[in-house]
């Protein structure tokens, strides 16, 4: 069964009335829960961060809205157009770019709730943009850029600097080696392809498969967290109900491995919007920014 998640934050509350009025239509389970078995497709044109430009204007108009699924389409169809097999080679150092359209499946529209078009993912800050970095968020990205792992200037400038950044696996990050990436796994946030997720639920755990790396999250429902040295990726997820919401906390993450991301906590909120749509909402507490940040 195909379903469609909608991304709705948690500071819509002034609709959440009409929003979840469709809840009573949505499949149950024997013991009364929301059924969210299924497979969800959380692609949209909706941006993650919020042009800086609209500032605290939290939605799009609906002629905006078409406007970029037209943008978007136009892109498609100028990206599959036939291409000259004697065209020259890219200037040296180019950004060569990675698949083509074939490939990608970014989505074809903006997300919508109540008729609404929100302008952003993220929606609190109230600008829809990420908060501050902290300090200790500024150095640990530091550290990432003296790696070097996208550096492209055309050239092995590695032969020159010192070091053999490709020579072997384990020096790469775990994203080009496709086994991990956390933005699209907690939270689950929409990317460029790869945004189907499968739920598999029973009374006491709930299983989530992310088809970007074919992740498959096990949230233990009414349980405790693992002992904060036991750690992985994912981190260590744990849910609860709460009426009709399916709240999920994640904690107990690493950054790469061997390295513990301290802190970081995730929580996580899955409503039933109605008959194939989900209420997606996550609050994201990283001693990177401050303060917390929550999507939509």
């Amino acid at each position: 069964m195909s379903r469609a998640l909608a991304v709705v934050g948690v500071v819509i509350t002034g609709c959440a009335t009409s929003i979840l009025a469709g809840a009573e239509d949505f499949p149950r389970t024997a013991s009364g829960k929301p059924d969210f078995s299924g497979t969800y497709d959380i692609a949209t044109l909706t941006p993650y961060l919020r042009d800086p430009a609209r500032g605290e204007n939290a939605y799009v108009d609906p002629s905006e809205a078409a406007a970029a699924q037209d943008r978007a389409a136009g892109v498609a169809a100028a990206d599959l157009a036939p291409k000259s097999p004697d065209r020259g080679a890219p200037e040296k150092g180019a950004d060569v770019g990675a698949y083509n359209q074939i490939w990608m499946d970014p989505g074809s529209t903006m997300f919508h709730v109540n008729g609404r078009y929100p302008a952003s993912i993220l929606v609190d800050p109230p600008n829809g943009r990420l908060p501050q970095l902290s300090d200790a968020g500024k150095a640990r990205r530091a550290n990432l850029k003296q790696k070097g792992w996208f550096k492209n200037t055309g050239t092995a400038w590695w032969l020159e600097e010192g070091g053999a950044p490709y020579d072997d696996m384990e020096t790469q990050p775990l994203v080009d080696r496709c086994l991990y990436l956390g933005v699209v796994t907690v939270p689950m946030q929409p990317i460029v392809y790869n945004n189907h997720k499968v739920i598999v639920q029973t009374e006491n755990h709930v299983l989530i498969l992310v088809e970007w790396m074919h992740w498959a999250r096990v949230v233990r429902l009414d349980g405790e967290h693992l002992p904060g040295d036991i750690r992985s990726l994912a981190g260590d997820s744990i849910g609860w109900w709460e009426d009709d919401t399916l709240v999920v906390e994640t904690t107990n993450f690493l950054f790469e491995p061997g390295v513990p991301r301290e802190g970081l906590r995730v929580v996580e909120r899955f409503s039933p919007l109605d008959a194939g749509r989900l209420l997606y909402r996550f609050t994201v507490h990283d001693p990177d920014y401050v303060p917390p940040y929550t999507g939509e």
